[in-house]
């Protein structure tokens, strides 16, 4: 009886060993480089985090828990409430306005508007990503300011007297204020996240489109039942990743929020941010005042570093759940 001997398709003939022993020099040596590359963009945000903390450990240690007080008045009172507050009220504007559209565009250049179409306006809106910050906050305070100020005025009149509305969109308004900031930030995180909205949403696989169509869905029930479920997640997190990006921006908003260092209902008031009381303080901040400004920007630098791993796992669960699907 003779004996036949197996021989594996995926070793190589005359070849001996784990495969992971015979790996080229050349991608060994990739490999290391990119663990290199990964591990010193984590070693560079670390030493980001103790650098800044260090330098803000006065603040942080004198206000103690003080740093979350309504009072910020340098060079005695340093509580940062007023720019918590105003960050979160623009960046909150700002996902209101700009998320609807983004995602309304992404679905329209993905499942309305024909290929040929939808080309050049995906170029315009990834020109619009790249538009530098000072352009959009000139842009805001030279031009588009002066002209919605009447119109704030002309709302304030209107409403007010009006329970809650009044108190709300009411007089005195300013054209400088927190919804000017919410605004300008809108236009600049709708390219964002409209692109990576379009890419995720580009994925569906064709089969669960015409599976729908197939089963007499219209257009619509076709993006609710196929579309949707498939690419939420990752919308959820491009959304996220447009709220960094909302919190984070400083010299647009620093140009158009009207820098007042209040907490007010009033979105037609003017107000500041966290980025904003940092860019326009820092250049005459020493001693406390300066700690409490750099201890500003640690706070910031923590909340958007939380809000891009959240999204992050908002991507990674919705992977999940399509693989476990």
């Amino acid at each position: 009886m003779s004996t036949a001997t197996r021989v594996d398709p995926a070793v190589p003939a005359g070849s001996t060993g784990p495969l992971s022993e015979r790996r080229p020099l050349g991608d060994r040596g990739f490999q290391v480089l990119t663990l290199v590359a990964g591990l010193l963009v984590l070693v560079i945000l670390v030493l980001i985090a103790v650098s800044t903390s260090q330098e803000a450990s006065s603040w942080f240690s004198t206000e103690g828990l003080k740093i979350f007080a309504n009072n910020w008045n340098p060079p005695t009172h340093f509580g940062a409430l007023p720019f918590l507050y105003g960050t979160a009220i623009t960046a909150i504007i700002a996902l209101v306005m700009a998320v609807p559209v983004s995602v309304g565009v992404a679905l329209l250049l993905t499942e309305v508007v024909p290929r040929r179409w939808a080309q050049p306006i995906v170029y315009v809106i990834d020109l619009l990503a790249v538009v530098p910050s000072v352009v959009w906050g000139l842009w805001g305070i030279l031009v588009f300011a002066p002209w919605i100020a009447k119109i704030y005025a002309s709302i304030g009149s209107g409403v007010n007297g009006v329970p809650v509305i009044g108190s709300l969109f009411g007089p005195p308004t300013s054209g400088a204020s927190f919804f000017t900031a919410g605004i300008i930030l809108a236009f600049m995180i709708t390219p964002i996240v409209t692109s990576l909205s379009r890419e995720v949403i580009a994925t569906v696989p064709a089969i669960d489109r015409e599976g729908a169509y197939a089963l007499g869905a219209t257009r619509l029930e076709m993006i609710r039942g196929a579309v949707w479920p498939h690419s939420q997640g990752g919308v959820v997190g491009a959304v996220l990743l447009g709220l960094g990006r909302a919190m984070g921006e400083t010299i647009a908003a620093a140009l158009v929020i009207g820098s007042s260092a209040t907490i007010t209902s009033h979105l037609l008031a003017p107000g500041y941010n966290m980025p904003a009381v940092i860019a326009n303080q820092f250049g005459e901040a020493t001693g406390e005042f300066r700690a409490a400004l750099i201890g500003i920007g640690v706070l910031l630098f923590v909340f958007t570093i939380i809000i891009n791993v959240i999204a992050r796992g908002v991507v990674a669960r919705s992977a999940r759940r399509k693989r476990g699907a």
